[in-house]
C-alpha cells in the first residue's frame, strides 16, 4: 500500500516544498497538480533536479492530476487538449510516474447523453492511446457537479473505449456528493480498474446551492456527510491494495502551517485505520 500527499492538500505551496512536507508527514508518494510542475519548470527548474529531490526525500509521484476538461471537442479545442494530454505523458515518463488523472468537467453538459458519451469515448481513447506505448494508465474521476458523475457511468465508458490502460479513481466526495452511486457498487467493482482512491469529506450542494467545491468540500475527514466507513469498507471489498491519497480542497485548512496540513492529511489515514 503506498500513501501519497495530493497537491491540493496543500495547494499554496510549491512542487519543491510538497515532496519535503510528503516526506515529513510519513508519505511515500505525492500526487502533483501540473500547475505546480509547470511553474516549477518555467522558473528555472528542470525534470533531472526534480528527480533528484524525489530521491533525496524519497517520495514518488504517483499520480498527475489531472488533465481536465477532456471533453472538448471541437477541432481547435481538441488539438489543444491533445497537445496538453501529450504534454503531460512527457511530464509523467520524466518522472516515472505511473498514472494520469483525467475528467470532464461541465464541456458536455448540454448535449444529449449519447453524444456526449460518443465524443468521450473518442477523446479518452485518444488520450489512452498517447500514453499506451509510455506505459502510462489513465484513471477517470467522475465529477459530482456533472452529467457524466457516476461510477457506473465511469464503468460504462472503460468498456466503450475497449482500453487495457483506463481505469478509475474511487473518489469519496465525488460519489457521494453525485448522489448517483452506492458503497456497495464500488465494493462489487473489478479491482483491476481502480487506479487509486481519494480519501474524502464534504457534502452534496444544498436545495438552492450553486455547486462550488471550495465551499462543499470545506471539510475535514468526519466533518462532512460522506459516510467515510461505508466508502472504506467498499474498497476494502474489492481487495484493493493500491494507493490512498487524502484529499483535502478545504479553503479554511489552506490557511493552517503546511506542515500542519500534511500531518493532518496523514493522522486522517491512521484514524480510520488507513497504514
Amino acid at each position: 500500500m503506498k500513501l501519497s500527499l495530493h497537491g491540493v492538500s496543500v495547494w499554496y505551496s510549491n512542487a519543491v516544498t510538497q515532496l519535503r512536507l510528503a516526506r515529513e508527514a510519513g508519505f511515500d508518494g505525492l500526487e502533483l497538480l501540473p500547475e505546480h510542475l509547470y511553474r516549477y519548470l518555467e522558473n528555472g527548474g528542470s525534470y533531472a533536479r526534480f528527480r533528484e529531490l524525489m530521491a533525496e526525500n524519497q517520495v514518488e509521484i504517483t499520480c498527475i492530476n489531472a488533465l481536465k476538461r477532456i471533453g472538448r471537442h471541437q477541432p481547435e479545442e481538441r488539438e489543444a487538449l491533445l497537445r496538453e494530454a501529450a504534454r503531460i505523458c512527457e511530464a509523467a515518463v520524466e518522472l516515472r510516474c505511473p498514472v494520469v488523472q483525467i475528467m470532464a468537467l461541465t464541456e458536455l453538459d448540454h448535449l444529449p447523453e449519447a453524444e456526449r458519451n460518443a465524443i468521450l469515448r473518442e477523446n479518452i481513447c485518444a488520450i489512452a492511446d498517447i500514453g499506451k506505448p509510455l506505459g502510462l494508465k489513465f484513471q477517470i474521476e467522475v465529477v459530482a457537479f456533472t452529467a457524466f458523475n457516476s461510477l457506473q457511468q465511469g464503468l460504462d465508458m472503460i468498456a466503450a473505449c475497449g482500453r487495457d490502460n483506463v481505469g478509475l479513481v474511487v473518489d469519496f466526495w465525488h460519489l457521494h456528493a453525485g448522489g448517483n452511486t452506492r458503497p456497495e457498487e464500488v465494493a462489487a467493482m473489478d479491482v483491476n480498474l481502480i487506479y487509486g482512491v481519494h480519501f474524502c469529506d464534504g457534502r452534496a450542494a444544498r436545495p438552492g446551492e450553486a455547486w462550488d467545491e471550495w465551499v462543499q468540500r470545506d471539510y475535514a475527514p468526519g466533518q462532512g456527510d460522506v459516510d467515510i466507513p461505508a466508502w472504506l469498507a467498499a474498497v476494502r471489498e474489492t481487495g484493493y491494495r493500491g494507493g490512498w491519497c487524502p484529499e483535502l480542497l478545504s479553503p479554511q485548512h489552506w490557511e493552517w502551517d503546511l506542515a500542519d496540513i500534511a500531518k493532518s492529511c496523514r493522522d486522517s489515514l491512521r484514524e480510520y485505520g488507513v497504514q
